[in-house]
């Protein structure tokens, strides 16, 4: 029979101790709270039955089942402590004495990541690229090091300074998210990243990604069948895709820079930290429905408890100092217990206790919220700047930035059903900014007579007055601007050398026609 919920560990200045989970939330009297400050680290074993700390003096380790100690180390320096997967060994790091097992011979190996689960291991070595060779990435299985035919899988490419290797679950193929200081076209200030796949079984390829900018996350399935991606300027796109690197399904653009997916995979949250409001959107993965759009403020910590119904949220310090403190949420959007520590306190780390594999069976998707004590926060919409000439004017439909909804990427053959919503919106995009091309290039045309004044308009849609003379103001400076985009192009197209403000100028044709359509559609 599964547990109730997972322990909750929080540390801090308060000092070290335990939370029951849901529904409860009271502490939990298997470990007694460690009071000061000197507790620097802690570690549960990979099953959650046994918790290792370290306080300065000495590194303990107690049952949680037994709540008994068993075992104490005279080790004050210990920094970093980590269990064995079969839980009978304790690694404790401090300076550096352990003896070399094995060793893999490879000339300026940069970094390397270990694989994860049981035997056979396996580990992804990063090399970089130096005097014009590129950079590679090799897989090996442990301890096959050696010989020229010892690597399972190579993937060479160019621009990358740095990488970083993600292993799926079942330890058959790694994600190497390659990025480079300096983006030389200008374009990033952040630099340039590009996603790649490689496989144990020799497999590797390109992962195209269809909005240029960074790539802000990228998350693993626990199936590892399906990974998920985050990336492009923002709004930042959020895709899936298979292991042949094809989308699976587009979630559009919104504000986002992570991806968690749930224990069991059958749930997502794309979420915005960091520089971002903290906005989240929790998916049915398999259905792809959108469940809940909770809103989690300066949040520094997200983690998925082991039941696959909760999420923890935390502000931590270092990284803010104010505010500290932690949520427990449902994946519907309530919000079930919730501690603020006090101002003059600080929270450093706060965790679920782990538990092994099929010990909480995945249950049914809900979408309606379950109830909660804990008061809702509603979080202040903020309302954009109008200028006070604008104030008393009707409030016409213009975006900084395009907005692209979810879409299913699986090819859908024969499939004579009526469109979807989504699906006949895109279709009525798509018309209406090929409509808008083909009037910018008929306007441009030196053949195509200017027509009289009183005469019928080509494009009775486009060309009717909106009986708001701003409206229609802004629909002539468009079409102006897509005009001379057009010419702009025609030029690069013979071979003329543009400036750098006219390729930019270029770049924005995607936005204006959005602009365009947006207002057409209103007129």
């Amino acid at each position: 029979m599964a547990p109730s919920t997972p322990l909750l560990t929080v540390r801090g200045s308060e000092g070290l101790y335990m939370v029951n989970g849901p529904p409860h939330f009271t502490e939990s009297t298997v470990f007694p709270r460690e009071s000061g400050k000197n507790c620097k680290v802690y570690a549960f074993s990979k099953d959650g039955t046994l918790f290792a700390w370290g306080n300065g003096d000495k590194v303990n380790i107690i049952s949680i089942t037994n709540k008994g100690l068993l075992h104490s180390f005279d080790l004050p320096k210990t920094v970093c402590l980590e269990f064995s997967p079969k839980n009978t060994v304790l690694a404790t790091w401090q300076p550096y004495t352990n003896t070399i097992a094995n060793k893999l011979h490879l000339q300026k190996i940069n970094d390397f990541v270990l694989s994860p689960g049981p035997q056979p291991y396996k580990v992804a070595v990063y090399v970089p690229g130096s005097k014009g060779a590129p950079s590679f990435v090799r897989l090996y299985q442990y301890p096959n090091f050696a010989g020229p035919h010892a690597a399972l899988a190579n993937k060479s490419f160019f621009k990358a300074d740095k990488v970083t290797m993600l292993w799926n679950k079942k330890a058959t193929a790694v994600l190497v998210i390659a990025s480079t200081d300096v983006d030389k076209t200008g374009a990033s200030y952040y630099g340039e990243q590009t996603l790649h796949y490689i496989a144990t079984n020799g497999e590797s390829a390109v992962v195209q990604l269809p909005k240029s900018g960074p790539i802000y996350d990228v998350a693993w399935n626990s199936s590892s069948t399906e990974f998920c991606a985050v990336y492009g300027f923002m709004p930042a796109k959020a895709t899936v895709f298979n292991l042949k690197c094809d989308p699976v399904f587009d979630f559009g653009t919104g504000p986002r820079n992570a991806a968690y997916f749930s224990p069991h995979g059958h749930i997502l949250v794309l979420a915005g930290f960091g520089n971002l409001r903290g906005q989240m959107e929790v998916w049915d993965v398999k259905n792809y429905k959108l469940i809940s759009k909770p809103v989690a403020s300066d949040s520094t910590y997200f983690a998925w408890c082991p039941d696959g119904e909760h999420i923890l949220t935390a502000t931590c310090a270092p990284r803010l100092r104010v505010n500290n403190g932690y949520k427990v949420w449902h994946y519907t959007g309530s919000v079930l217990h919730k501690h603020d520590v006090p101002s003059n306190a600080e929270l450093w780390q706060v965790s679920w206790q782990p538990f092994l594999d099929g010990i909480f069976p995945a249950k049914r998707i809900t979408y309606q919220a379950v109830p909660s004590e804990v008061p809702s926060e509603e979080p202040k919409v903020s309302t954009a700047y109008r200028p006070p000439a604008l104030r008393n004017k009707p409030v016409t439909n213009s975006k900084l930035h395009e907005e692209e909804p979810p879409q299913n990427m699986k090819p859908q053959p024969g499939n004579d059903k009526p469109l979807s919503k989504t699906a006949l919106k895109n279709q009525r995009k798509h018309e209406a900014k090929k409509a808008a091309k083909q009037e910018a290039k008929s306007d441009k045309s030196p053949e195509a007579a200017p027509p009289p004044p009183q005469s019928t308009p080509r494009n009775p849609v486009s060309q009717a007055s909106s009986g708001d003379p701003e409206v229609d103001r802004k629909v002539k400076n468009l079409k102006k601007k897509l005009k001379a985009i057009e010419q702009l192009k025609e030029q690069a197209a013979a071979g003329k050398q543009l400036e750098k403000n006219q390729l930019e100028k270029i770049q924005k044709e995607k936005v204006l026609l959005q602009e365009l359509e947006d207002l057409e559609l209103g007129i």
